[in-house]
């Protein structure tokens, strides 16, 4: 009887330059890249919580791409689109921990039936590692930016267009147009 290895931390370490990819259930689990307004509206929420950090000289904002070294029974990492994050400067390695808001903007491959129970089992790990908040930002939905919090996990709160979203109690006071998300 043959045994499968489990994916490890250092597997993701030697992935390739551009390689996005994620630990869970044991398996590398690899992301293509984004498309062209997914990317945008990620890029803008890591401009504006950047712009809060600098502002506030609390925490530190993540962009794409960057790896979250996690303890879960299921899960050893994340990788959102954006996220926040208070803990040490991890210097050459992956942030130590769960960011405390994390942001996960839908793509092409993002709907249907599968991916929804892929979104929200992911949404409870980001929970049960320690993540207060996560977005899922959908810009095909006129419900843009939902908003779940570990103390409502299955309430989200919603934000179209015209509105400002928040990331409560994460990013305390920082806010965000949800038109920004959009080019």
């Amino acid at each position: 009887m043959a045994t499968k290895s489990h994916a490890t931390i250092e597997d993701l370490y030697r992935l390739s330059e551009n390689g996005k990819a994620e630990i869970v259930d044991g398996e590398l689990v690899l992301m293509s890249p984004t498309g062209g307004a997914p990317g945008y509206a990620g890029d803008e929420i890591f401009a504006s919580l950047r712009e809060y950090v600098k502002r506030t000289k609390v925490g530190r904002a993540v962009g794409d791409n960057k790896g979250f070294h996690v303890n879960l029974p299921n899960r050893q990492s994340f990788s959102p689109d954006a996220a926040f994050y208070i803990g040490p400067d991890p210097g050459m390695k992956f942030f130590k921990g769960a960011p405390v808001f994390a942001v996960e903007v839908r793509s092409e491959g993002d709907y249907g039936p599968e991916a929804e129970k892929e979104m929200a089992d992911k949404r409870a790990d980001y929970f049960s590692a320690g993540t207060l908040v996560v977005w899922d930002v959908d810009l095909r939905n006129p419900d843009v930016v939902k908003v779940y919090r570990a103390d409502a996990p299955d309430r989200p709160t919603v934000y179209r267009r015209g509105e400002i979203a928040e990331a409560e109690p994460a990013v305390p006071g920082w806010r965000m147009p949800v038109g920004d998300l959009f080019t």
